[in-house]
């Protein structure tokens, strides 16, 4: 169900059981939102292993940031496709979520069951920390590789300000820095392996998008268009086809579906939720899982069974997605001209400027107490911190764990598990 990746497009090629276990380091390791999950994968595949070179590797980014759907689980899936064609696609893929997905159904639980836990939240804080020395290794070392020249910077710089200031949506960034990206072409040339063929890309999206809704389908005709399992595979499939923008983007969405529409939660346990998401391993659209886990805990007669059940759906309708437009799409990328290419250069540059503005918005949220609302021109509302309320010591173990990855080059691991005791030690007194 798709083509093969060319092998010419790649500086190594590794067995399938050593991408197995880069792929289980990402998804175990890949805190930090999509940020740092792309910074994480450009320090194994690149700097680590050295199996994908960095052409290909910003080409895969930019190709991802135009789709819908969590463009980190896909450029992992893009990266696996590279190394091994579709197997290699489905094992990175599949081990970038699954963990994450674990872990967020066993924290959905105790949220549910057993409320906050004083520990828990501990590790959290010190988590948060490591999350921002993530985020900020990521604009470091994508920044040094896609910022060739002023323009590029100035291309960063925009995008920053209108998806920060200004409101623009994502997708109109993306256009404008597109249609910008056509002016000034790459001298680059393009891959020389078999060009993709119409008939197989077609063949290969209506094989992945059947599987993708079949589940769908099939609780729609044996229970019925009005059950909690049919309502929660209808919005998150439908959210998957439109959530450009990566997490943040659905979030309005998705809360005024989920809170006000259908009464799945409330706006608070939709927060924590976010709050899960944003310290367990893999996308940050688990957020999703966690609203499903709730639909289902909290509907009458509803109880363990059905948030589990509900919870997997929700995350089986978000991900899958992601491996259609990837084997669908990625060979067509590969053969972009010069042309589009400069494109997606510049379209590389403006979404480091929105990696700059979703980790100014995570600081804000995670080093202050408190923070105030600006109105833009045009009316936009943007959070500021309350500088009073910021916390010295999540800001120093931010500032720790940036040094530390930054600059000494951390083993990833080491700087999340020593944030996270740390945070233990902080908040409890240990």
């Amino acid at each position: 169900m798709g083509g093969e990746a060319d092998p010419t497009a790649t500086a190594g090629r590794p067995s399938l059981a050593a991408l197995t276990g880069a792929s289980w380091k990402v998804g175990v390791l890949g805190f930090g939102g999509p940020a740092g999950q792309i910074a994480l994968m450009h320090r194994v595949f690149i700097d680590e292993k050295r199996w994908i070179d960095e052409a290909h590797f910003l080409r895969a980014l930019s190709f991802c940031t135009l789709l819908p759907g969590p463009e980190a689980q896909q450029l992992a899936t893009y990266l696996g496709w590279l190394l091994h064609g579709v197997r290699g696609g489905l094992i990175a893929g599949l081990l970038f979520v699954l963990p994450g997905v674990a872990v967020m159904l066993g924290l959905s639980w105790l949220y549910a069951a057993h409320g906050t836990i004083p520990w828990v939240a501990a590790i959290f804080y010190g988590v948060k920390a490591a999350v921002l020395g993530l985020v900020a290794e990521a604009l470091v070392r994508i920044g040094r590789r896609a910022l060739k020249g002023w323009a590029d910077v100035a291309v960063a710089a925009a995008a920053l300000a209108a998806i920060g200031v200004f409101g623009v949506p994502f997708p109109l960034v993306v256009l404008a820095a597109g249609l910008a990206g056509l002016m000034r072409p790459s001298g680059a040339e393009p891959s020389r392996g078999e060009a993709p063929r119409a008939g197989r890309a077609l063949a290969t999206a209506a094989a992945w998008g059947a599987l993708w809704l079949a589940p769908l389908a099939g609780l729609w005709l044996t229970l019925g268009p009005r059950h909690l399992l049919t309502e929660v595979a209808a919005l998150f499939s439908g959210l998957a086809a439109v959530s450009f923008g990566g997490a943040y983007a659905a979030l309005a969405y998705l809360q005024q579906q989920a809170v006000a529409t259908h009464g799945w939660l409330t706006a608070a346990q939709m927060i924590d939720g976010l709050g899960l998401a944003e310290t367990t391993p893999g996308p940050l659209v688990l957020v999703n899982q966690h609203v499903a886990f709730m639909a289902g805990w909290q509907a009458p007669g509803g109880g363990a069974g059905l948030a589990v059940a509900a919870a997997l759906l929700a995350s089986w309708s978000t991900f899958a997605p992601s491996f259609l437009w990837i084997f669908a799409g990625a060979p067509f990328a590969e053969r972009f001209g010069a042309r589009a290419r400069g494109a997606l250069v510049t379209v590389t540059a403006a979404v480091l400027g929105v990696i700059a503005n979703l980790g100014l918005w995570f600081a804000i949220h995670a080093l202050f107490a408190r923070s105030w609302t600006w109105r833009a021109p045009g009316g936009h509302a943007v959070d500021l911190p309350q500088l009073a309320s910021l916390d010295p010591l999540a800001a120093a173990l931010a500032l720790a764990a940036g040094v530390a990855l930054i600059r000494w080059h951390a083993p990833v691991i080491a700087v999340v598990l020593g944030c996270a005791a740390a945070g233990v030690v902080v908040r409890l007194g240990f």
